[in-house]
C-alpha cells in the first residue's frame, strides 16, 4: 500500500505554487516542484522529483467540505481514533479534527527512500506546517498536535527508539521523549500519564 504523511490545517488558505517552488529551491536545488492538476492559481495536486526525474511525493491538497474528499478522510481518521490511546489524546484530536479544512496528503514515492529526497519532502512539508494552525498525521505512526509532539498511539508492536511525546492532562500538554520500546514507558503513555522516570515540559493549549 502507498505510504503517506498528511499536514491538516484549520487554515482554508494555502500557499501557491511559487512559494511551494522557493522552498524547494532554497534549500534543495536539485529538487523541483511541478503541477499535475489543477491550476496555477488553484492548485490540486504537485510533484517533487529530483532534476534527474526521480519522483519523490505527490503532494494533494484537499480541501474539507460536505461530499469532498477530504472530509472522507477526516471521517476515516476519527473511525480509526475510536480504538485508540491515551483517552485524553484521542478526545483532543477529535475536537481538533472537526475544526480542520484543509489536508496536503503526501505519497511517498522512490525518492523518498533517497536521504536528499527525504529532506527535501520533508522540508516541504514543514514549510506547509509551520504557516500555523497545524497537525502532522503519518500512516502506522499517528498524529502530532501543533508542536510536533506525538499524541496518540498506532505504532505497531514491535517498534522502539526514542520519540517526542505529549500528553493532554489539566488543560496542558506534558511534552517529553521516552523509548517507544519500553514496556513502562508505553504503559504509563497509554493511561495518559507521564513515565515515572521522565520530566516532562509543560506548555499551555495553543487554540485558547
Amino acid at each position: 500500500m502507498p505510504y503517506y504523511t498528511r499536514v491538516l490545517s484549520k487554515d482554508e488558505a494555502f500557499p501557491s505554487i511559487d512559494e511551494l517552488v522557493e522552498v524547494v529551491r532554497a534549500g534543495h536545488p536539485d529538487y523541483k516542484l511541478t503541477l499535475e492538476s489543477g491550476e496555477e492559481g488553484e492548485w490540486e495536486t504537485l510533484l517533487l522529483s529530483s532534476v534527474d526525474e526521480v519522483e519523490v511525493a505527490v503532494i494533494e491538497r484537499n480541501p474539507v467540505y460536505d461530499g469532498s474528499t477530504g472530509q472522507d478522510e477526516i471521517a476515516d481518521f476519527l473511525e480509526e481514533l475510536q480504538d485508540c490511546r491515551p483517552e485524553s489524546g484521542v478526545q483532543w484530536l477529535t475536537e481538533y479534527l472537526a475544526e480542520v479544512k484543509t489536508i496536503y496528503a503526501f505519497q511517498h514515492l522512490q525518492g523518498a527512500e533517497m536521504v536528499d529526497g527525504g529532506n527535501a519532502l520533508h522540508a516541504l512539508r514543514s514549510a506547509l506546517w509551520e504557516r500555523g494552525d497545524a497537525i502532522i498525521q503519518a500512516d502506522n505512526e499517528g498524529f502530532t498536535n501543533e508542536e510536533g509532539f506525538h499524541i496518540v498511539w498506532q505504532f505497531s508492536d514491535s517498534v522502539s527508539g526514542p520519540w517526542n511525546m505529549g500528553i493532554w492532562k489539566d488543560d496542558l500538554w506534558h511534552h517529553f521523549k521516552m523509548d517507544l520500546g519500553d514496556p513502562d514507558h508505553r504503559a504509563a503513555f497509554l493511561e495518559g500519564e507521564v513515565p515515572d522516570d521522565l520530566t516532562a515540559v509543560l506548555v499551555a493549549n495553543p487554540r485558547d
